[in-house]
C-alpha cells in the first residue's frame, strides 16, 4: 500500500476552480429541460452556506462532486464523461480553468476547441511568460504580477458570469484560491483576489481549500473554508479545526484524493477501492459534502505534465489517470462501481444507466519509413538566436516576445579544448560533441567531462524543459541553460540557440521531400515518420513503443506528450477522435534509441518502474 502525502497535485497553475451544479451543466448542452427540478427554477439566492447546511434557494442541498479537467480530455468526449459522472450519482462537477493555456502570450486569449470554457476553479498561479521579470513574485499582489492576473481576469470573467446560477447557469460556487495556506506569502494577497472576482460580477458562493498543513492560513474573511484530505485521521482533525475557524458552517471535503499522480521512475500509486469507498461513507456520515479529487483525470497533453520537488526533482508522466474512478481513457473501475452502489441508495431516486464504454482497437503496427536527424533539420528551422550568452528558455526573443513556455532548447558554440564541463541545466540537458552524445547534465549531475578534441569542436547541449513545478519555489522556475556555462571554470561565449518548442507550426517546416529513409544506424535524436492506417470508423487505442528509449509523439499534428522507459508509464492515450479514417500521420521525436516498429494496444500499462542507472 502506498504512503501517500500530503502535497499539491500537478498542473494547478493560475486558474479558477468553477463548482457547477451537474443537472444544470447537462441542461445547457443537451437540452434535458424535463429533468429540471421545479425548485431550481428559482434562481434568487443560490446555494449558501446556512448554519451547518447548504442551501440551494430553499431546499438543503448536498454537494455530491467530482473533478474533471476539460483541457485534459478532447472535448468530443466530454458528453461521455459528464454522463459517466451522472450516472454514478454525482450531481457536481468541479474544474480547473488553466492560466497558462487560455493566456499562452501575454495579451494573446484562446477559449477554441478544447479551450472551450463555454460549454463546461479562478485562482492565479504561475506562467512562464511571468518569469521574464527577474524580480516577480508570483501569487503574491507583486506589481507585476497583479497587472497580469487583472489583464486575465478583464477577459476570463466576462465568459464566467453569464454562466453564474443566479444568471440561468451552472456554476454555483467559485473558489478564490487553492491550498493558499501552504504557500502564504502574502497576507494581502488571498483579499485582493477575492476583490477581484466580486469586482468583476462573481456573486455565487466563495470557497478556499487547503489541508492539514495550510488551512490555519488559508482562510479569508467573508469566504467558506473547506478542506482537502485523503484518511480518515484527518478528515476528524480538519472538521474540528474548521468549527474552531468558523463555526458552525457547512463542512466540505473540496479534494477527496481518490488516487496520486505518478512521477517518471517512481510506481504507479494505486488506492484501494474499498479504502476509497470507506473514506467517502465516512465523509458523509460525518455530515460533509465531498468532491471526489479526481473523478477523471484524463491526459497531459502536450507538455503540460507538470513535476514535483520536495528533495528530488520530479517529472511527471504523460498519463493523469491518477488512479481515478474513471480511467484515463474514461473507463469504469471498480471504484465507480462501489461508489455508483453506494450514492445510489442514498440519492432517493434511481440513477440513470452507465453509457456504454467506449470501445477500444488494437491496431496493426507501425513501422516508420522516414527518418530525419535533428542536425539535418535545423537547416529547415527558424534562424538560430545568437547571444553572447545562455537565454534561459522563458526570455528567448520568440513568440511575439514572450519567451518559449514548452518543449525543448538547443545551445550551440564552439569549443578548442577538452576538460570539465558544469552548467546549471533545467531540467535535463543532453550534451553532444558535433553529433556524438556523451552524457546528461541535470539536477544532480551538474558536471560532466569533455573528451580529448581537435582543434574547434561544436559543444551542443539539447536541453528539455520536463515541467514546472506546481508547489514551493514557483518563482524560480525558469528551464534551460540558467546563467553561464563553464569549461575548465572558464565561461564559454557566443551561442546560437534554436528555439524547439514542438507546436503544430514547428513540424510546418519539414516538406515530404526533406524526409530520409530509415538508416540501418540512425543518428540521434532524430523525427521518424510513418503512417497508421486506419480501416473504419476509428476508435481509441494505446501507443506502445517498446524498444524506444524517450522522446515525444505526434498525431496528425496533436502532441500526445512524453515516452520514458523507466516508466511507469508504458502506453500512451490515442484518443479515437484524433484519427480520421484512412491514413494518420505518426510523429516520433526519440532522443536516443529507436525500435522498429510503434504497437498499438487496446489497454493500457501502468506498471512499475525500471530505475535509472
Amino acid at each position: 500500500m502506498t504512503t501517500w502525502s500530503l502535497r499539491r497535485r500537478p498542473g494547478r497553475a493560475l486558474g479558477l476552480v468553477l463548482l457547477g451544479f451537474f443537472t444544470l451543466l447537462v441542461l445547457r448542452r443537451l437540452d434535458w429541460s424535463n429533468l429540471t427540478r421545479p425548485w431550481l427554477r428559482r434562481r434568487q439566492l443560490g446555494l449558501q452556506a446556512k448554519d451547518q447546511n447548504f442551501m440551494l434557494e430553499d431546499s438543503t442541498f448536498w454537494i455530491f462532486g467530482g473533478s474533471v479537467h476539460y483541457f485534459r480530455v478532447p472535448k468530443e468526449y466530454w458528453r461521455d464523461r459528464l454522463l459517466k459522472m451522472k450516472a454514478c450519482g454525482l450531481n457536481t462537477l468541479t474544474t480547473y480553468v488553466p492560466w497558462n493555456l487560455h493566456e499562452p502570450e501575454r495579451g494573446r486569449f484562446d477559449f477554441s476547441g478544447n479551450l472551450d470554457l463555454e460549454v463546461t476553479q479562478p485562482f492565479p498561479r504561475g506562467h512562464s511568460w511571468l518569469l521574464q521579470d527577474s524580480g516577480m513574485r508570483l501569487r503574491t499582489t507583486y506589481k507585476g504580477f497583479t497587472n497580469a492576473v487583472d489583464l486575465y481576469f478583464d477577459h476570463l470573467m466576462p465568459r464566467v458570469v453569464p454562466l453564474q446560477y443566479k444568471h440561468g447557469g451552472p456554476i454555483i460556487a467559485v473558489q478564490v484560491e487553492n491550498e493558499y495556506g501552504s504557500y502564504n506569502k502574502d497576507p494581502t494577497y488571498m483579499p485582493y483576489i477575492k476583490k477581484a472576482l466580486e469586482d468583476r460580477g462573481i456573486e455565487e458562493l466563495l470557497l478556499t481549500s487547503d489541508n492539514k498543513d495550510g488551512l490555519s492560513s488559508g482562510a479569508v474573511d467573508g469566504v467558506l473554508a473547506t478542506i482537502n484530505l485523503q484518511s480518515q485521521h484527518d478528515l476528524q482533525l480538519l472538521s474540528t479545526f474548521l468549527f474552531t475557524v468558523q463555526g458552525a458552517r457547512p463542512k466540505m471535503v473540496m479534494e477527496y484524493w481518490t488516487g496520486w499522480f505518478d512521477s517518471w521512475g517512481g510506481t504507479h500509486n494505486i488506492l484501494d477501492s474499498s479504502e476509497v469507498l470507506k473514506t467517502v461513507s465516512a465523509i458523509i456520515d460525518a455530515g460533509s459534502s465531498i468532491n471526489l479529487y479526481m473523478f477523471h483525470g484524463g491526459t497531459n497533453f502536450g507538455f503540460i505534465n507538470g513535476a514535483m520537488h520536495y528533495y528530488d526533482y520530479k517529472s511527471h508522466v504523460t498519463s493523469y489517470d491518477y488512479d481515478a474512478v474513471l480511467t484515463e481513457a474514461g473507463d469504469y473501475t471498480a471504484k465507480y462501481l462501489q461508489l455508483r452502489d453506494f450514492f445510489g441508495s442514498i440519492s432517493g431516486t434511481p440513477l440513470p444507466p452507465p453509457p456504454d464504454p467506449l470501445p477500444k482497437t488494437a491496431y496493426e503496427s507501425v513501422t516508420p519509413a522516414f527518418y530525419l536527424s535533428l542536425w539535418d533539420a535545423l537547416k529547415y528551422m527558424e534562424a538560430p538566436i545568437n547571444s553572447e550568452q545562455p537565454v534561459n528558455m522563458e526570455n528567448l526573443p520568440v513568440n511575439n516576445g514572450n519567451g518559449q513556455s514548452f518543449g525543448y532548447t538547443l545551445y550551440e558554440t564552439t569549443i578548442a579544448s577538452s576538460g570539465v564541463l558544469s552548467a546549471f541545466v533545467r531540467d535535463r540537458g543532453q550534451v553532444f560533441v558535433n553529433t556524438v552524445s556523451i552524457g546528461f547534465l541535470d539536477y544532480k549531475r551538474k558536471e560532466i567531462n569533455i573528451p580529448l578534441i581537435q582543434g574547434y569542436t561544436t559543444l551542443r547541449i539539447l536541453v528539455e524543459n520536463c515541467g514546472r513545478v506546481n508547489y514551493g519555489e514557483i518563482d524560480n522556475q525558469r528551464k534551460g541553460l540558467i546563467g553561464n556555462i563553464y569549461l575548465n571554470d572558464s565561461p564559454l561565449s557566443k551561442f546560437r540557440i534554436y528555439s524547439l518548442d514542438m507546436k503544430k507550426s514547428f513540424f510546418q517546416r519539414f516538406s515530404f521531400d526533406e524526409w530520409n529513409k530509415v538508416p540501418e544506424a540512425p543518428t540521434f535524436p532524430a523525427f521518424f515518420l510513418g503512417a497508421l492506417s486506419v480501416a473504419l470508423s476509428p476508435s481509441d487505442t494505446f501507443m506502445k513503443l517498446e524498444g524506444w528509449e524517450k522522446g515525444v509523439v505526434f498525431i496528425n499534428g496533436q502532441n500526445l506528450g512524453r515516452y520514458w522507459n523507466i516508466g511507469p508509464q508504458e502506453t500512451l492515450y490515442l484518443p479515437g477522435t484524433w484519427l480520421d479514417q484512412g491514413i494518420n500521420q505518426v510523429i516520433v521525436f526519440e532522443e536516443k534509441m529507436a525500435g522498429s516498429v510503434i504497437q498499438f494496444t487496446e489497454t493500457p500499462h501502468l506498471g512499475r518502474s525500471r530505475y535509472i542507472n
